[in-house]
């Protein structure tokens, strides 16, 4: 076990250097402490360290949407009520714990109690007791109030802080007989409208983290020594939210507590935007970079790190924002990172991934398999897991550069049937190369799409499935819409779109981000395979000017591109093939 013992001056001047403050006190704002003998026995003579309760949680799963959905209800955002039947299945693929994200603003009253509505608290303390019954360590939150009124914390100070002191003096008194294995994190990716920057922005947090934990250890009983979830601004990991962190868990010295920071990828990549399609150098340096921070800043000193959500930003939307090899390496990649350095994870899950209602299969079933083979080993992967092969025409060699990530290729089966190396491929060095006469063989039927699916076997992890496809280059056609949405009639033919570029006639961008002639996948157009369609959405004309022409060129997997012409007046647009 890593030391916690830290040379405190020294080191908490540097870093009240970086944020600009000149010190930052422990912050008592919590009302009169509530003797122990009131509560139920304190907690085990021996309780877990934090380094080791975090541990103990990894990995973990977010149920998200849910308790800390808006509305009036929680099932308000789609997602069923929440069972026990739900929380087993989480257990049963794994994990060992759940991040249960709660919004508490429309349950409480008016000021100055802010009363909580008895019945919101007493179905949050259902549903942890119904994940404890699991076996699942959990962690509660202050979660979509950081927007609706704790980032009011600069320009109503004392308001904001009055109904954050009563929000967790409730909650730490619903839960302080709670067992060690229920966690509390202060508030979710806070950050504050009208501060005065950086400086007055780590003030803040630190005055939020610090009364937080004030709060919850003079409610005595467990509490007493729970481990206490502190986050970084926004729940960022760049370096300077990481030092201010720091300065707040020196501040406050007590070896209960733990760091939270989220990731959701590489911002471009993460949407797919800017041409950043594939999983490439920068975008892993992005991912490594961030690990190694947090390892450097936080869990080399003994403050042990949950990273609270993960993801890519484009799930929102729907998973195919990103192709599937490259969101497959991406996670296969985040797992060993997380790994190496010590980190808890828990996965952002608002209904798209575990199916809560259809009997809790996985909506992507490989995804889930390089997901939760991450958090035991390395799996092999491939530059790609596509072949496009023509449709009509005699297909060449097909060559794949292995990332085999320590392992070694032992076999490419097709059907579960091995095939032969050296006459269906071969290997040489870390490429491997599909023979013309193999990719015939699967390609006889011509059909458009997938024709056949081989995998790539290595010595351990979860195989490589390469998919072959027959493809001719796409076709659109002429449509006429508004300005609030177009669909262009679209014949894949086999293919897939990556990216589309949007030019003005006069050569410069067209659209959102005008930074960046590629657009925003799913965000400003958006294929339907199914439907034969590619939407244009309401987002992308809003930044288009009247009456432009805008050139548009699709870039599809294969390499084909189509160009397409729009034409807008008002709110009318029409579209033809360039």
């Amino acid at each position: 076990m890593k030391s916690r013992a830290r040379p405190l001056l020294t080191l908490l001047a540097a870093i009240l250097a970086v944020v600009g403050l000149a010190a930052l006190p422990a912050v008592s704002h919590a009302g009169p402490a509530v003797p122990a003998e009131d509560r139920s026995e304190a907690a085990d003579a021996a309780p877990a360290s934090a380094e080791e309760t975090v541990a103990a949680m990894q990995p973990g799963w977010n149920l998200g949407n849910t308790l800390d959905a808006t509305g009036d209800d929680e099932t308000s955002w789609g997602n069923p009520r929440v069972t026990r039947e739900l929380l087993a299945a989480v257990k049963a693929e794994g994990f060992n714990s759940v991040r249960i994200p709660v919004t508490w603003t429309q349950y409480q009253g008016e000021a100055p109690d802010h009363t909580i509505d008895a019945d919101h608290l007493a179905r949050v303390r259902e549903v942890v007791d119904m994940a404890l019954a699991e076996d699942l360590y959990v962690l509660v939150n202050v979660h979509h109030d950081s927007w609706q009124w704790v980032m009011d914390l600069p320009t109503r100070h004392d308001e904001v802080l009055n109904r954050y002191t009563a929000t967790w003096t409730q909650i730490a008194e619903a839960f302080a007989d709670a067992p060690a294995e229920v966690l509390f994190e202060s508030i979710n990716e806070p950050f504050f409208e009208g501060s005065s920057g950086d400086a007055h922005n780590a003030e803040l947090l630190h005055e939020l983290n610090a009364t937080f934990h004030e709060i919850v250890r003079s409610t005595g009983g467990r509490n007493a020594e729970r481990v206490l979830v502190l986050p970084t601004l926004q729940t960022s990991a760049d370096q300077a939210r990481l030092d201010e962190l720091n300065a707040t868990f020196d501040a406050l010295d007590d070896p209960n507590l733990a760091a939270t920071v989220h990731y959701y990828g590489f911002w471009p990549f993460s949407v797919n935007v800017a041409g950043y399609t594939r999983f490439d150098e920068e975008t892993e340096a992005d991912l490594t970079g961030m690990f190694e921070r947090v390892d450097q800043s936080f869990v080399s000193r003994g403050i042990p790190v949950i990273l609270g959500e993960y993801g890519l930003l484009g799930f929102d939307r729907h998973t195919g924002t990103v192709q599937q090899g490259e969101k497959l390496k991406f996670f296969e990649a985040f797992g060993a990172e997380a790994r190496e350095h010590g980190v808890t994870t828990m996965l952002w899950d608002n209904g798209q991934h575990l199916d809560r209602v259809g009997g809790f299969g996985w909506q992507d079933p490989a995804l889930f398999a390089h997901i939760s083979a991450s958090w035991s080993g390395r799996s092999g992967t491939a530059s790609s897991d596509q072949v496009y092969v023509e449709r009509g025409a005699d297909p060449g060699d097909a060559t794949l550069t292995l990332n085999p990530n320590g392992h070694t290729l032992t076999a490419v089966t097709h059907d579960g049937q091995p095939l032969a190396e050296g006459a269906d491929y071969t290997v040489t060095g870390d490429q491997l190369t599909l023979s013309a006469e193999l990719l015939t063989e699967l390609t006889a039927g011509q059909e458009h799409g997938v024709n056949a699916t081989l995998e790539l076997e290595y010595s351990s992890g979860v195989p490589w499935q390469v998919r072959v496809l027959v493809h001719e280059t796409p076709t659109l056609e002429s449509a006429s819409g508004t300005t609030e949405g177009l669909l262009v009639p679209a014949a894949f033919l086999g293919d897939q779109l990556a990216t589309m570029e949007a030019y003005y006639d006069d050569g410069s961008i067209a659209g959102p981000q005008d930074w960046t002639p590629f657009k925003e996948f799913g965000y400003t157009f958006d294929p339907d395979y199914e439907a034969g369609t590619v939407a244009l959405t309401a987002e992308f004309f809003a930044e288009v000017r009247d009456g432009a022409t805008v050139e548009l060129t699709f870039h599809f997997w294969s390499g084909a591109t189509v160009d397409y012409t729009l034409t807008t007046s008002g709110s009318t647009v029409t579209g033809a093939p360039a």
